[in-house]
């Protein structure tokens, strides 16, 4: 089972993009009313161990979905990347994310 499929256990309404976009999947949160669309891709490791994903300034998704042990970690794209350049940071850390950001949401895997 795919990352997308494995996170798309998690929501209602789904729909997916009819051509190549930067998001994965839409819809909406169990037991919430927004419809989203969601940037969900597998992390990588940075050469020291690091966990890492890229992303892109220009995105067309709502919100990034990021896999962190028992947990989906949703991150507000559109937040993010004000921080981003209100801060000119090229590298973030989830970590640090998660304590700057104020829309942050975590649901357990199932």
């Amino acid at each position: 089972m795919t990352i997308v499929e494995n996170f798309s256990k998690h929501l209602n309404s789904i729909e997916y993009p009819k051509q190549k976009t930067s998001w994965n999947i839409a819809g909406i949160i169990k037991n919430q009313n927004a419809f989203y669309k969601f940037d969900v891709r597998k992390m990588f490791k940075l050469p020291d161990g690091t966990p890492a994903q890229e992303g892109r300034l220009d995105s067309k998704a709502d919100k990034m979905v990021l896999e962190i042990d028992n947990k989906w970690v949703i991150l507000d794209l559109k937040e993010l990347h004000q921080y981003i350049k209100k801060n000119k940071l090229t590298k973030v850390y989830v970590n640090d994310l998660i304590s700057k950001l104020e829309w942050t949401m975590f649901l357990n895997k199932e």
